[in-house]
């Protein structure tokens, strides 16, 4: 509903009843209002305006109280024409910044520890996504030996970003016969995209001049290469924080709750879903009902993307439809920025 169809009283008094609810998680009833907020009414004109704005979907009286309780409808109003952007205290950066040491530049240990701390600050869950990299060019690769038996391949993307995987290997192969297969690998890959070595790996390298001991190498790539080219894009591509901190939120008190919150943990494939639709979108808040899949309707999700070249991924926090949006909605965007900033 826009903000002109409600009169100047029921948009106090819905701020008025939001506000309580979101500091106190209890029905918000009309002495509660009348005492804490100077609307300059009684409390039996309160009551009114609010049993007004239940009439107009925007609170809901729970059968045990005489309170009321903002709506999802209510939540989208006060998003989008009462919150406002409050910046991360300086203490909250602080932790963020020491969370996101540069030191610490692995891409997935990043993601993980600012989803942790965005979970500790805000008393919510954490949740990331990786980039897909699908379309981004190889630079070059490096082959090491770490054992007899494994090596160590390293991916240089034109992004920035770097991966590494473990190739396992039968028996020993020779220092030499390993820098042969990597200047093999990165005359015939390097410059295309992770997607077309996948879908052309044989192609590329059937007819490359090699030993016995290279080519029985090059065939560990040929067979494995998808596994070996294929990056994170499915439900292992997201990132949790620690739930702890939402569990011991006032809505996951019941075990029915609780059962919810388990379930949402263990689904990264929905999680998944979400996510990776809002890799463009910036900062999205989408808020009970408005989710497509109906499992989340009992949470909000609050996530701001993160971009660096061919890179893009999505950082943010799920919880309980009442939370203090304005102070999350800072902490998410500044870390999806501190996130950006580290894979430049």
């Amino acid at each position: 509903m826009p903000l002109e169809d409600l009169s100047d009283r029921e948009i106090r008094v819905l701020e008025a009843v939001i506000q309580v609810y979101i500091e106190t998680a209890e029905p918000a009833g009309s002495q509660t209002v009348a005492q804490r907020f100077p609307l300059g009414v009684s409390s039996a004109t309160i009551r009114n305006t609010m049993s007004e704005l239940e009439d107009k979907g925007f609170l809901y009286h729970p059968h045990t109280s005489a309170g009321r309780i903002p709506t999802d409808r209510a939540y989208r109003w006060y998003v989008d024409n009462v919150t406002r952007f409050v910046p991360p205290s300086s203490e909250d950066r602080r932790l963020i910044e020491a969370e996101l040491n540069p030191s610490r530049s692995a891409l997935e240990e990043i993601l993980r520890r600012a989803a942790q701390v965005l979970g500790v600050l805000t008393q919510e869950l954490g949740v990331a996504v990786a980039p897909a990299l699908d379309a981004v060019v190889l630079e070059k690769l490096d082959l090491v030996k770490v054992s007899s038996d494994r090596l160590l391949l390293v991916f240089h993307l034109k992004s920035g970003a770097v991966r590494t995987i473990f190739v396992q290997v039968p028996g020993t192969m020779a220092t030499d016969v390993v820098q042969r297969v990597a200047q093999i690998l990165n005359e015939r890959l390097a410059g295309h995209t992770l997607q077309e070595i996948r879908t052309t790996l044989m192609e590329r390298l059937r007819d490359a001049d090699q030993s016995e001991h290279e080519r029985e190498l090059l065939n560990i790539f040929i067979e494995e290469g998808e596994e070996i080219f294929g990056l994170p894009s499915g439900p292992e591509s997201v990132v949790l924080g620690s739930a702890q901190m939402l569990a011991g939120q006032p809505e996951f008190a019941s075990s029915g709750r609780i059962r919810d919150l388990l379930a949402l943990t263990e689904r990264r494939d929905l999680l998944q879903q979400a996510l990776t639709a809002r890799r463009s979108n910036g900062l999205t808040i989408t808020i009970g009902g408005e989710h497509n899949d109906s499992r989340l309707t009992g949470f909000t999700l609050v996530t701001s993307s993160y971009r660096s070249g061919d890179l893009t991924g999505v950082i943010g926090v799920i919880g309980p439809t009442r939370m203090p949006y304005d102070k999350i909605i800072g902490l998410v965007d500044h870390t999806s920025r501190l996130v950006e900033g580290l894979m430049e």
